[in-house]
């Protein structure tokens, strides 16, 4: 088995946006529901408000995920207050409210969950919402058994929260096939590793990226046994929307 030297000390499961297929993505219902079936860390994803807010979402617009329409970074925070984005998954969310991540810092270390912040930010947005994010993660976890993962796509986000914070760990987010160049992307934004799609995670990748002694994690993995094979061959972590089906591989895997 190939082993690394980076430091993971999180879970090696992660419910991807909180509670995976099972609860509206990116709510607190969704913070509970990674929680109640077993997850000890779950991944989210964080962007701005028009007035500043930290807050929970993934696209830069609201009508996939809630009842109302519009850029994210055009909204005010008391106006994204007024949208239900629990309804669309079912009755049983209706009214679910979009999280602030201060709402969701507190709930998850209740539940005594660990977090993956992915920084997301709208378009045109890099800069200020990874300084946001990474100031805010750093106050809300502050004294925290673990601190949370930054991670992004946005290299821009990433410097800015190595800037505003540079104790919390970062991880690069690689979209589409691994690039030549990623460890010198990483190590050049400090990140302590990457995390990457599972369809281009082969064994010779893995190895490589071991070896260079970053940390590996993979998204989004539902297939129990290529979440077994992966964190075989060494992976750190492995993303989640599948939580029922990885719960035994969950149990028997986690600390």
């Amino acid at each position: 088995m190939p082993t690394s030297c980076a430091a993971w000390p999180w879970p090696a499961f992660i419910a991807h946006r909180g509670g995976g297929h099972l609860a509206p993505e990116n709510t607190l219902a969704a913070m509970r529901t990674g929680a109640a079936h077993g997850f000890h860390m779950v991944e989210y994803d964080v962007k701005l408000s028009q007035d500043g807010v930290p807050f929970l979402l993934h696209d830069d617009t609201i009508q996939r995920t809630s009842d109302g329409a519009g850029q994210a970074a055009e909204l005010s925070w008391k106006a994204l207050s007024q949208f239900d984005f629990g309804g669309w998954h079912g009755s049983a969310f209706a009214g679910e409210a979009a999280p602030s991540l201060f709402a969701v810092a507190r709930c998850t270390q209740a539940l005594g969950v660990h977090s993956n912040i992915e920084i997301k930010p709208s378009t045109g947005h890099e800069t200020a919402t990874g300084l946001a994010v990474a100031q805010a993660a750093a106050r809300l976890w502050q004294g925290a058994a673990l601190p949370p993962l930054l991670s992004s796509f946005s290299e821009a986000a990433l410097d800015a929260a190595r800037d505003a914070a540079p104790d919390l760990p970062r991880a690069l987010l690689i979209e589409g096939p691994v690039p030549a160049d990623w460890r010198a992307r990483q190590a050049g934004l400090g990140c302590i590793g990457i995390n990457i799609d599972v369809q281009y995670a082969d064994l010779a990748l893995v190895r490589d990226v071991l070896a260079r002694g970053a940390t590996l994690a993979v998204w989004t993995v539902n297939e129990p046994a290529r979440a077994h094979e992966l964190l075989r061959w060494g992976c750190h972590a492995v993303f989640t929307d599948a939580l029922r089906e990885v719960h035994a591989v969950t149990a028997s895997t986690q600390p």
